[in-house]
């Protein structure tokens, strides 16, 4: 069994949740800090828009952005002399952009859980909005964030339908997981197959107990997994 797919996904997944970490907590903040509810419901809906959308339509999308052909793919070709469209960074950008709206969302439903008074106890005290954030906002959703982050990094390291699009499967380059799976049954690869997908499931079943553990401590008994 080749290991390259299992590397390159590990890394993809380990850099796209990096990344998705911090910018689906700043996207949660700020849109809860949203007062008008049409701008609120707008913003909600372009930022959870990837979820909905089938992976293969967001990485077409992804495609028309950053294609060869397109100013911002050529804009990093003339300048930086980087190609993004079926290159590594292509892999994760497709991650980025399917898992985002799990960490958005799940950050967004931790931050709206706060009880409010605190918040409005803090204002009191004079904190400023960035200390209210970090003391009592985040350090109150700590566990749902978390959860969102599991969620995230499982959801990046199983992309497949916009990775497929915008990074092709090439292999040893950006032939992930999800693609070598495809790979090897199209090529009739059975035994490398089920090796591929019994790493997958090991990892999406630590993610779950993962996700189940910091649900509890968030104090919800996790019936719903």
């Amino acid at each position: 069994m080749d290991w390259s797919p299992i590397l390159i996904s590990m890394k993809t997944a380990s850099l796209s949740i990096f990344i998705t970490f911090f910018l689906g907590i700043f996207a949660a903040w700020r849109v809860v800090r949203i007062r008008s509810q049409v701008w609120k419901n707008i913003c909600d809906g372009i930022l959870t828009l990837p979820l909905v959308l089938p992976p293969t339509v967001a990485g077409f999308f992804l495609l028309y952005i950053f294609g060869v052909k397109r100013p911002i793919g050529q804009f990093f070709i003339d300048y930086f002399s980087i190609k993004i469209a079926f290159s590594w960074g292509a892999t994760v950008i497709a991650a980025v952009t399917m898992s985002f709206p799990l960490m958005y969302r799940s950050a967004r439903g931790a931050f709206e859980q706060v009880d409010q008074n605190l918040v409005a106890a803090a204002r009191t005290l004079g904190m400023s909005e960035w200390a209210i954030f970090r003391k009592v906002l985040l350090a109150n959703a700590i566990p749902g964030v978390v959860s969102g982050g599991v969620l995230a990094f499982a959801r990046g390291l199983g992309e497949f339908g916009a990775t497929a699009m915008i990074a092709g499967n090439i292999a040893g380059k950006t032939r992930t997981l999800p693609m070598a799976v495809y790979s090897e049954v199209a090529a009739g690869n059975m035994d490398s197959a089920y090796g591929y997908v019994a790493v997958i499931v090991v990892i999406a079943f630590i993610s779950v107990v993962l996700m189940n553990i910091a649900a509890y401590k968030a104090g919800g008994h996790t019936h719903g997994y």
